[in-house]
């Protein structure tokens, strides 16, 4: 074990801006177990990961027999190691045959003269084969799976930085389960080139895992790296100077934000009521319709079955994208998009000869329009909807499903850390929003009022006439916003 008295060493040193004061005490006895443990000795540097090197050079480089597209062609190093939509946009503008501009990644690949509108809202085509227990179908159940059984999605390009904190799954859907599996996937899909040297992956999954957004960041890893569990390193943030309305923010995060992004890695669900939640998702019949079961003085509850992890989970951010496609969103950064539009069929096992469930279900809206979203009821008086308990006749992307084949996993999504949040806008996984403050008024009125563990009820007005309440006050959330651009 990891003596506390290294840890609060630590911490105090971190707070007066270093880690190099600290050496380990002798063994102590254990508050939390009881138990005898010596910590290893920490020199200057020695937790920190090398930065820079070989491994910086391998990613900033294109590798040979590539479409000249380098790792850092999409994760740019002047915006955080994101791809931000004002780089493409002036990237276009003054280059065009730059290899970001491949036709992979253009709007119609097959085009005589392609576009490139999706990838100048910062997103790129990302092809995956589906898993064998999966087909594609169209609005009548019709099977359309094409030949070679991939299908595309738009996705963002998240940061690299603060990897190091963030497995053990990566990519948006935690398809990898370890960096350089990432780094030669990224080769071979965006750079279109094949296997490198596992040596050369290796040095490039060393640099990535020295990239951190701030001080506050390394500080947490290199915790980490001496062998201290994450649940006993104190968040950094806690240890800041901060402004009032600083101070503030904070409290509202703790509220509203830290049950789902917690932890010193700000992307860990910390409390047990969100963690038995998350664990748990909508049951659904052949039809693709939740199944309900009545409870008496709570009328139709759905039923839930248990998935895991907990930390990739549908909280409906795909219903967005699916409002911003039939225009009921409009306000959604990629509403003015074409995304794709899919209806999966889930079977017990790759023969698919037995069907378990179809997604999402065709709703039928108690107005008969096919884009209500208002719910009708069955016989039975339960809603006729979906997984995301709303009316969706199709979805842009399926999540994690695409990867586990399993119907639990449908749009759901890897929790990002917040660690640098405000300088890579857009966000969530297909860049809905595009900025900050538009996310949290999305949070205000559309997940914190339904994320029952927060007890967090929409009691304010809304600030957007005509909106839904909200569960935050203006105050409120410029007191988040100030706080989340500190992180």
């Amino acid at each position: 074990m990891i003596p506390t008295r290294l840890i609060a060493c630590l911490t105090g040193a971190f707070a007066l801006g270093g880690l190099t004061q600290c050496t380990p005490a002798a063994p102590e006895q254990d508050p939390v177990d009881g138990t005898q443990g010596t910590a290893p000795e920490l020199e200057e540097g020695q937790a920190s990961l090398h930065h820079g090197g070989m491994g910086k050079r391998l990613f900033s480089q294109a590798f040979p027999n590539t479409n000249g597209r380098s790792c850092a062609t999409c994760h740019v190093h002047e915006d955080s190691t994101a791809l931000r939509p004002e780089h493409v946009r002036a990237l276009f503008a003054s280059n065009p045959a730059d290899p970001l501009f491949n036709r992979i990644d253009a709007d119609d690949p097959n085009a005589a003269v392609p576009t490139y509108e999706h990838l100048q809202k910062g997103l790129v085509r990302v092809v995956i084969t589906l898993p064998a227990n999966m087909d594609v179908i169209d609005v009548q159940g019709h099977v359309v799976t094409p030949g070679d059984r991939k299908i595309s999605v738009w996705r963002g390009v998240p940061s690299i930085q603060d990897l190091a904190l963030t497995g053990p799954f990566f990519q948006l859907d935690g398809r990898e389960s370890n960096l350089e599996d990432q780094a030669q996937a990224a080769i071979t899909s965006h750079s279109e080139g094949a296997a490198v040297p596992r040596n050369q992956l290796r040095q490039v999954a060393d640099f990535q895992r020295g990239e951190f957004t701030s001080a506050r960041a390394r500080f947490v890893s290199d915790l980490s790296n001496a062998g201290v569990p994450l649940a006993r390193i104190p968040l950094p943030e806690d240890f800041m100077w901060l402004t009032p309305q600083e101070q503030r923010g904070r409290e509202v995060f703790k509220v509203g934000c830290e049950p789902c992004h917690g932890g010193p890695t700000l992307s860990r669900i910390s409390t047990p009521a969100m963690r038995e939640l998350a664990s748990h998702f909508p049951v659904t019949k052949a039809d693709g319709n939740v199944l309900f079961t009545h409870v008496p003085g709570a009328g139709p509850v759905p039923m839930q079955a248990p998935r895991s992890p907990p930390d990739i989970l549908n909280i409906g951010f795909a219903s967005f994208s699916y409002l911003g496609q039939v225009g009921l969103f409009p306000a959604l950064f990629n509403a003015d998009l074409e995304l794709p539009r899919y209806r999966f069929r889930f079977y017990t096992d790759g023969t698919r000869q037995h069907p378990v469930t179809d997604l999402p279900p065709i709703p039928v809206t108690a107005s008969g329009a096919p884009y209500d979203p208002t719910p009708a009821v069955d016989e039975s008086g339960a809603p006729i909807v979906g997984p995301n308990l709303f009316p969706q006749w199709f979805s842009t992307d399926p999540g994690r499903a695409l990867i586990t084949g399993n119907p639990l996993d449908f749009e759901a999504f890897d929790i990002p850390t917040l660690r640098g949040i405000a300088r890579t806008a857009p966000y969530y996984h297909d860049n809905s929003s595009g900025s900050l403050e538009d996310v949290v008024d999305i949070y205000s009125q559309f997940v914190l009022p339904f994320t029952a563990p927060l007890n967090l009820p929409p009691v304010h007005p809304p600030e957007t006439p005509g909106g839904p309440p909200e569960s935050l006050n203006p105050t409120q959330k410029q007191d988040l916003l100030r706080f989340l651009q500190q992180l």
